[in-house]
């Protein structure tokens, strides 16, 4: 009976048995199988791929006299980010992380207090599921002009649409993980007398914490991805507003200085939560 009710709970960690599934944006692709690096070798590995490319790059460029204004060397891009990055890039990277971090929190707080609410009660989750449905497939930057009219030219208008962005992602990623639990588990706490309660705190929400996790990076993602959006729209300052900035100006130094910068907030976001995962979720179902 409990076989044919349990479920395979995903995991972070690779902690024994055939079964194990690992969840993550891994899952999505064939990056890390065994984790950021094996050990030094892979990492020695990786590092000198990513060095040839550069080199590549650098000669393919300069052999072949591609505009500046087109692709500039890798050189001239580091260049631009080493020397421009205290004075320049950092202050609006600082307005990014603050719309991002403040956006994220809020929609990652809303997302999962209606995970937890629409997973217990079956009607508040048919009157809210059109609603989300509509969030999740209107792209919150078409929403940025509007908002602009609300409250101005402040943080605040990109602060909600990261929110909105977030928010969603979290709660859906939140609401499987608190449905895939195990049946049996639930059953045997019933009939020791667990309240509602109970069986949430102690059952559905460890057994949905991978999930959770998950719906935490992919909600980080997307609010990093609309916040840029939201300066490239209507902001004053941000990374986003300086890629239309530099981009208008044929600086492409700095244009691709800027994106290497979001690529790399990016993956910092990604390797955050992978780590938290190994550390608060890697347990077998």
């Amino acid at each position: 009976m409990a076989s044919e009710l349990r479920e395979t709970i995903p995991t972070f960690g690779e902690q024994g048995g055939e079964e194990t599934q690992e969840v993550s944006l891994t899952n999505w692709s064939a990056l890390t199988n065994t984790g950021l690096s094996a050990s030094w070798r892979d990492t020695g590995i990786i590092a000198l791929v990513a060095v040839i490319i550069i080199l590549a790059a650098e000669v393919a460029v300069r052999t072949l006299n591609i505009p500046s204004y087109i692709l500039p060397a890798p050189s001239a891009i580091g260049k631009a980010l080493f020397t421009r990055f205290p004075d320049l890039f950092w202050p609006h990277m600082q307005v990014t992380l603050i719309e991002l971090l403040s956006g994220f929190a809020i929609g990652a707080s809303i997302g999962l207090i209606f995970a937890a609410v629409i997973t217990q009660f079956p009607l508040v989750e048919k009157i809210v599921t059109p609603y989300i449905l509509l969030l999740v497939t209107t792209p919150m930057i078409a929403l940025v002009p509007l908002l602009i009219l609300v409250f101005g030219f402040t943080l605040t208008p990109r602060i909600i649409a990261v929110a909105l962005a977030s928010g969603p992602m979290v709660m859906i990623n939140s609401a499987t993980g608190f449905r895939r639990t195990d049946l049996a588990r639930i059953a045997l706490a019933r009939s020791y007398g667990a309240s509602t309660f109970q069986i949430f705190t102690k059952i559905r929400f460890p057994l949905a914490l991978p999930m959770i996790i998950v719906g935490l990076m992919v909600g980080a993602i997307f609010g990093l991805l609309t916040a840029v959006g939201a300066e490239m729209v209507g902001g004053k300052n941000g990374l986003g507003n300086q890629l239309m900035f530099w981009s208008s100006m044929v600086k492409m130094e700095n244009f691709y200085a800027i994106i290497l910068l979001l690529a790399l907030m990016g993956v910092t976001i990604y390797v955050i939560f992978y780590w938290i995962g190994k550390k608060w979720a890697s347990w077998q179902a």
